[in-house]
């Protein structure tokens, strides 16, 4: 018996044994066959040619529709199964025959994040000294149209769609769009105008009807565009390509600006220092109706600002009109940056209190060898 249960035993465990080398195949087997199949798939994506994306640019019936092509050109090309499409869909051709054989979900032309500046500024109308008129301005013609509405529905009257602020460089004309943008809890895009104006013909025009649908998405919105005069120079009448694609571009600036609704949570503000060139067709009625002059500060103006920039500065016996006598003609940006050197000064001397000198040097060292600037452009 002990013999023949040996046997059994050994019998048994050869059996399992091999079981298990016939199932450890198996699992090897189909695990080469997935490998296998993955690496095929993998194989035809290289082999496969790549399809075309182009633009819907007329439907037809009997399955037929015009596209545009990426180089421009446009082909009557037929339609592949019972896709839906409409004029402006993105489509997806096959390269030899040019059949359209899906369509892509709609995206913007462009990721206009990568192009514009979008915040929610945390600018207080106090931090901006020397421009009480025009910050009363820019509050009736921004602020009061966002959080007012009613009250220009009762009166019947139609409050401006943007405004453009021109004046000398560094004179405050960002801080009072980002201050009206505090004040009304909007959203700030903000953008050079240069920036529009695009390689390719179209695209710029493109990168401004982005943008400006996405400031009605984000509405409340304030769009702010510096430099303007880069975009909305006066036109001549002997252009080359690249000024007729500023010229395209301008015109869908201005036909943005027109297709707003008078009373819409969108607004748009420009800023420039050579006003004395744009095209008068931005600056008609309907467009940018109300221009503000933001000018250098006169004295009492500097001294608000040296005051705002002071506030946080440990000071020592300082003699207000002789830093003031000597700034005449600085902008705001230029005394921010008397008070950032004063206190370089100090630092260097490993004084803890500025003192009036250190400004005097500071107004010296940002005043030495600079050649005069051509205020009198600014219009």
């Amino acid at each position: 018996m002990g013999i023949l249960s040996r046997s059994l035993k050994d019998k048994d465990s050869e059996s399992t044994s091999k079981i298990n080398r016939e199932v450890s195949i198996y699992e090897e087997n189909q695990l080469l066959k997935a490998s296998l199949g993955y690496m095929r798939a993998e194989l035809s994506k290289f082999k496969e040619l790549p399809l075309l994306v182009c633009e819907i640019k007329s439907l037809y019936n009997e399955g037929k529709a015009i596209i545009r092509v990426p180089n421009g050109n446009l082909f009557l090309v037929n339609v592949a199964g019972n896709l839906k499409l409409e004029i402006t869909d993105t489509v997806v051709v096959e390269q030899k025959s040019l059949t359209i054989v899906e369509k892509l979900e709609k995206t913007k032309s462009f990721d206009v994040e990568n192009f514009v500046i979008i915040n929610k500024p945390n600018i207080l109308y106090e931090k901006i000294g020397g421009l009480d008129e025009q910050i009363n301005e820019i509050r009736e013609v921004v602020e009061l149209p966002l959080l007012k509405p009613e009250l220009f529905l009762q009166m019947g009257i139609v409050p401006p769609k943007g405004i453009l602020l021109y004046g000398p460089p560094g004179t405050g004309k960002t801080l009072l769009a980002k201050a009206v943008a505090t004040s009304t809890n909007s959203t700030f895009i903000e953008l050079v105008a240069s920036e529009l104006v695009q390689k390719f013909i179209g695209e710029g025009a493109k990168l401004v009807k982005s943008i400006f649908e996405l400031a009605r998405e984000r509405a409340p919105a304030i769009i702010f565009i510096d430099e303007i005069d880069a975009l909305a120079a006066e036109r001549v009448d002997l252009a080359t390509s690249g000024e007729r694609e500023v010229n395209r571009t301008f015109m869908q600036l201005l036909t943005e600006i027109d297709g707003f609704n008078d009373l819409s949570d969108v607004k748009v503000i420009g800023a420039t220092n050579r006003v004395d060139i744009l095209d008068p067709a931005i600056l008609r009625p309907g467009r940018f109706d109300r221009l503000i002059e933001v000018p250098l500060p006169e004295k009492k103006g500097r001294e608000t600002i040296f005051g705002i920039h002071m506030k946080n500065m440990p000071l020592h016996k300082i003699d207000f009109d002789s830093i003031l006598t000597k700034t005449d003609n600085f902008s705001g940006a230029e005394i921010k940056a008397v008070c950032t050197e004063a206190g370089y000064f100090a630092i260097r001397e490993n004084r803890k209190k500025v003192k009036t000198e250190d400004f005097l040097a500071a107004i010296d060292k940002l005043t030495i060898n600079e050649e005069e600037s051509p205020l009198e452009m600014y219009g």
